[in-house]
């Protein structure tokens, strides 16, 4: 068979495979009716989990690789779920890095509801005006959301996902404004502490407000002709202004880490986090005993650090992620093993690892 005959082929096979998705858009659309009418939930991890494994046991039997088959149909159980009607909750404005980041976890098809404090987050999908919220919790340049750990630590929502979010920032203004003229600039204290570098030639005054978004819709709504604001270049469409500047963040390694927030967390996946919360006793070693037992049972640990309890001074709370499920038979036995060594523990979720 020819070459040219040979992609007419991959070119009908592409075909019918569009027409299939197309067929289960549409019974997601219907499902989705149905659990409206029942007021049922939207989500259900257990039925997303039962076709991803009936689907890596049919990838088997085709004799091509599972792993890469799983990671195809969950972007199709991805987008299905967006089309049975997901709410996905962000604080910030319509622009945020937050609402990119949703996009990028769920699909294009969520609807999302802004919300201008993480608390606010957090309730929602607590009173179930949100199906999901997704909330920041680290920055590769910056560090740890500090807030976000103490919510975390006071709600009943658990972390069921987490995807890690490129950061380029730009230097948004009202059209007709150069940058010479811009004497003041608008951005989340987070964003502007990422432009050092560039904000330093400037001789502007630097005004922190809660979202990046927020500054750019700020300085349009006020008219502020000597004013621009820190944010995506997304921003800029979304509210028609000028980008002045591209790519003014100091670091290229410019990440954020979001948790995907939920009211139960996910299923084993094989390739997961468990991120925890925890405060040993008062005695010596007890840190190094757990963290040696999570080594001697080969689960990764892959971030720890301190915040205050709020209880009594100088006493703290560890907040520790590690690679593997909550249910694996070695994170089940290391937790167990950290109930004899702590005063406090809790399982904040189990989760899929973010795909680099």
């Amino acid at each position: 068979m020819s070459l040219e005959e040979l992609r007419r082929k991959i070119d009908d096979t592409d075909a019918r495979i569009v027409s299939l998705i197309a067929q289960r858009a549409k019974l997601a659309t219907e499902i989705g009716g149905e659990k409206r009418k029942q007021d049922r939930q939207i989500e259900d991890p257990q039925r997303e989990e039962a076709i991803l494994e009936n689907v890596r046991r049919l990838a088997r039997q085709e004799g091509i690789n599972e792993l890469d088959t799983e990671a195809i149909y969950r972007q199709i159980v991805i987008t299905a779920r967006s089309l049975q009607g997901v709410t996905v909750a962000f604080q910030g404005e319509i622009g945020a890095y937050s609402e990119e980041a949703a996009f990028r976890y769920f699909g294009q098809d969520i609807q999302v509801k802004p919300f201008e404090s993480l608390d606010e987050v957090f309730k929602a999908v607590e009173q179930e005006r949100a199906k999901f919220g997704i909330v920041p919790i680290e920055n590769s340049l910056e560090g740890s959301i500090a807030k976000v750990y103490d919510l975390l630590l006071d709600s009943s929502l658990k972390v069921a996902g987490e995807i890690e979010l490129r950061v380029s920032h730009a230097l948004i203004a009202n059209p007709g404004t150069t940058l010479d003229s811009i004497k003041k600039i608008y951005s989340h204290p987070q964003a502007l502490g990422q432009c050092q570098a560039f904000l330093k030639h400037l001789e502007a005054e630097l005004i922190p407000t809660y979202d990046t978004a927020g500054g750019v819709k700020l300085i349009k709504e006020k008219g502020i002709a000597n004013g621009g604001a820190i944010a995506s270049a997304r921003a800029a469409e979304i509210y028609n202004m000028k980008v002045i500047a591209n790519q003014i963040e100091d670091s290229p390694n410019n990440f954020t880490r979001f948790f995907i927030l939920a009211r139960q967390d996910s299923p084993p996946t094989g390739r997961d986090k468990t991120s925890i919360v925890f405060s040993v006793k008062h005695k010596p070693g007890a840190l190094f005993a757990f963290l040696e037992d999570l080594a001697q049972r080969k689960l990764n640990l892959t971030k720890i650090e301190s915040r205050p309890t709020r209880e009594k001074p100088w006493e703290y709370n560890f907040y520790l992620d590690f690679e593997g499920h909550r249910e694996d038979k070695a994170a089940r036995e290391a937790l167990a093993g950290l109930g004899d060594l702590a005063i406090y523990i809790k399982v904040l979720g189990s989760y899929p690892r973010a795909r680099k």
